[in-house]
C-alpha cells in the first residue's frame, strides 16, 4: 500500500477539486445560524470519559459542563462552580454550585451528581487518580454544596479540576455518572451548551448538535475555555467526510463552513481563495506517539521497548504526512515540545536514531522469538495510516514479524482498550498524538502514567518514576518540578511507556465569514462562534 499523502496531487490539485463530489447531507452553509464542520475524524464513542480520543472530548465540550475551566492565559477560573473556598490547614475544598444549573431532561444539576461524575473521571485520568489518593472524603452537603476532604493537602487540586487533558472532568447526572468507568455510557444528558440531536444524527455520515436554550451562561466574557460559553449558532453539524479532497472541495463551494485538519499539501492553495481563512488553534501543536503494549510479548520485555527508540525516524515519519518542514520539528523529550517541563534528559538515543543494527540488536537480546507484532494502521487518518506502514516496514528490516491491521480510527480507539493477547483481539502497537500543552502537566497527561493496568493504553508501570510524578504534584516552585522532570525523563527512556514521532502544527480552514472561534489545545469550542 502507498502512503496516503496526496504526491499525486502536483499536476492536477484544482482539476481533482473541481471533481470531487458535493456533500449531499450539508445544509447550506450561507444559513447564518447554522455551522457545518469536518472534524478530525468519525465520532465513535460517546463516553468523553471512557476515551481519550480527541472527537469524544469534543462531543463532550458540546454536551456537558465542567466544574472549572482554564481560561486564555491557562489559569483556573470556576464554571459549574459558583463559589468555592479552602479551609486554613488547606485540606477541605467546599464547592458551590452556580444559579441556573439544569440538565437537559429539566432536572436540576445537584451535589450529588458532581459528586459521582468527579468519581467516575477520577478512575481515568491521571491528576484524579493522584487527587483522589489524597482524598479522605468526598460528598454532597446539600443539593447545591459538595466537600473535598483531604488526608493532607494537595495543591493541584483545582488545577487538576480545570485540566484540558482528555477525559475532561465533565459533570454528568448521577445515575449516567454512577455507570462503571471501563463501560460506556449510552446516555447524551448533559447540561453543556449543546443538546445532541439523536433525531437529526446520522452515526457515521453526521452528528448533528443543537442550541440548549436554557443554558444559562457565565456573566463573565469568554477567555479561553473558561467564561461565558454563549452560543450564537441554533445548530452545529459535523459532517463526517473521510476523503479530504471531497472535504476541501466542499469547504470551497461554502457547503462546509470549517475544515479541521486540511492537508497541508493544499495549504497554499486554500490561503489562496478569497473566501477561505487558515489559522492555528492549538499553537502549541500536537505531538505524535507510539504506544507499546508492555502486557504482552514482545514488548512487556524492557529491551524490545528501547529497540523502538533507535529503529524510529521521526524525520520520515513527519515527512511522508506533512511534507514541508516549517510546519514540523523532531523531538526528543517526553514532556513536550518547549514546555517548561521539556528537557534532554537521557537522550543519546535521539541522536543516534535511526539505528537499523542497534535496534536488531536490542530486540535479540530481549528474546524475541519470530512473534507477531501486530500494528494497529487507521487508514482513515493520514498521520496514523502512514506512521503504521513505515513502522511496519522497519520491523520487517530487522527481521520482525510485523503484520498491519487496517482499520478506521474509531475502530482503533475502541481496539486499543482491550488487554488481551493478540489472538483474542489484542493488538502490539498504535499511534496517535496528543496536545504538547497538556504534555507539560505530568499530572494530568495520561500518556505520562506508569501505574501498569490502573494507566493509558499500553500501561507501562515503574514504581521509581510513579513516586517521582507523585512528588512532582506536591513541589512549589517551577525549579524544583524542573528538576523532578528531568529524573522522571531519565528513568522513562529506559524503560521506554511511549515512543515519540515528532511535533507538528496543523492550520484550521474556515470559510471567511467564520468568527469568533477560540483557539486552545485538545478542544474546539463552538460557542462563541458566529457567522457574519
Amino acid at each position: 500500500m502507498k502512503l496516503s499523502r496526496r504526491t499525486m496531487l502536483k499536476a492536477g490539485a484544482a482539476a481533482a477539486l473541481a471533481a470531487a463530489p458535493s456533500v449531499p447531507q450539508a445544509k447550506a452553509a450561507s444559513n447564518a445560524k447554522i455551522m457545518n464542520a469536518v472534524m478530525q475524524g468519525d465520532l465513535r464513542s460517546f463516553d468523553p470519559i471512557w476515551t481519550t480520543a480527541n472527537i469524544s472530548a469534543y462531543y463532550g465540550a458540546m454536551v456537558y459542563d465542567t466544574l472549572f475551566s482554564i481560561d486564555a492565559n491557562f489559569k483556573p477560573q470556576p464554571e459549574m462552580v459558583g463559589k468555592w473556598g479552602l479551609s486554613e490547614d488547606k485540606r477541605t475544598y467546599t464547592f458551590e454550585l452556580r444559579d441556573g444549573l439544569i440538565w437537559q431532561d429539566n432536572m436540576p444539576v445537584t451535589a450529588a451528581d458532581c459528586v459521582a461524575s468527579i468519581r467516575r473521571w477520577a478512575v481515568r485520568n491521571g491528576g484524579g487518580q493522584m487527587m483522589m489518593e489524597y482524598a479522605k472524603d468526598l460528598s454532597a452537603k446539600d443539593d447545591r454544596i459538595f466537600v473535598l476532604a483531604l488526608k493532607e493537602p494537595f495543591g493541584l487540586t483545582i488545577p487538576v479540576l480545570a485540566a484540558v487533558n482528555t477525559p475532561d472532568c465533565f459533570m454528568m447526572p448521577k445515575k449516567v455518572a454512577e455507570t462503571d468507568p471501563f463501560q460506556q455510557i449510552t446516555s447524551h444528558i448533559g447540561s453543556g451548551p449543546f443538546v445532541f440531536n439523536e433525531k437529526e444524527t446520522r452515526p457515521g455520515s453526521r452528528y448533528v448538535f443543537d442550541k440548549f436554550t436554557k443554558y444559562v451562561p457565565r456573566v463573565e466574557a469568554a477567555s479561553g475555555l473558561a467564561g461565558g460559553k454563549i452560543v450564537k449558532l441554533d445548530q452545529v453539524v459535523w459532517q463526517n467526510i473521510a476523503d479530504d479532497e471531497t472535504a476541501i472541495a466542499a469547504l470551497e463551494s461554502g457547503e462546509i463552513d470549517f475544515f479541521e485538519l486540511p492537508p497541508l499539501d493544499l495549504l497554499p492553495q486554500l490561503a489562496a481563495h478569497r473566501a477561505i481563512k487558515l489559522r492555528v488553534l492549538d499553537r502549541s501543536g500536537s505531538i505524535g506517539m507510539m504506544r507499546l503494549n508492555c502486557l504482552h510479548p514482545p514488548f512487556s520485555n524492557m529491551l524490545a521497548r528501547q529497540a523502538m527508540l533507535y529503529l524510529i525516524n521521526q524525520g520520515d515519519i513527519l515527512k511522508a504526512t506533512f511534507g514541508n518542514p516549517k510546519y514540523y520539528n523532531k523531538i526528543d523529550s517526553m514532556f513536550g515540545y518547549r514546555t517548561p517541563m521539556s528537557n534532554d534528559a537521557n537522550t543519546a538515543w535521539f541522536k543516534a536514531a535511526s539505528d537499523f543494527a542497534k535496534a536488531k540488536q536490542l530486540f535479540k537480546e530481549s528474546g524475541y522469538n519470530g512473534e507477531k507484532v501486530i500494528i494497529l494502521q487507521a487508514t482513515d487518518f493520514d498521520f496514523m495510516n502512514n506512521s503504521a506502514q513505515l513502522i511496519a516496514g522497519w520491523l520487517k528490516e530487522i527481521g520482525v514479524n510485523a503484520e498491519l491491521a487496517a482499520m478506521t480510527w474509531g475502530e482503533v480507539v475502541t481496539r486499543r482498550a482491550s488487554m488481551a493477547p493478540d489472538d483474542k483481539g489484542g493488538w502490539d502497537i498504535f499511534t496517535t498524538y496528543g496536545s504538547s500543552f497538556g504534555l507539560g502537566d505530568l499530572v494530568s497527561a495520561v500518556s505520562l502514567q506508569a501505574n501498569g493496568k490502573k494507566g493509558w493504553f499500553g500501561w507501562p508501570k515503574n514504581a521509581e518514576y510513579e513516586g517521582l510524578r507523585k512528588k512532582w504534584a506536591v513541589v512549589s516552585t517551577l525549579a524544583e518540578r524542573q528538576a523532578i522532570a528531568r529524573q522522571m525523563q531519565a528513568l522513562a527512556w529506559n524503560f521506554v511507556p511511549m515512543v515519540l514521532l515528532g511535533q507538528w502544527v496543523s492550520p484550521a480552514a474556515m470559510r471567511s465569514n467564520v468568527h469568533g472561534l477560540i483557539g486552545m489545545p485538545d478542544i474546539i469550542p463552538f460557542w462563541n462562534v458566529y457567522k457574519s
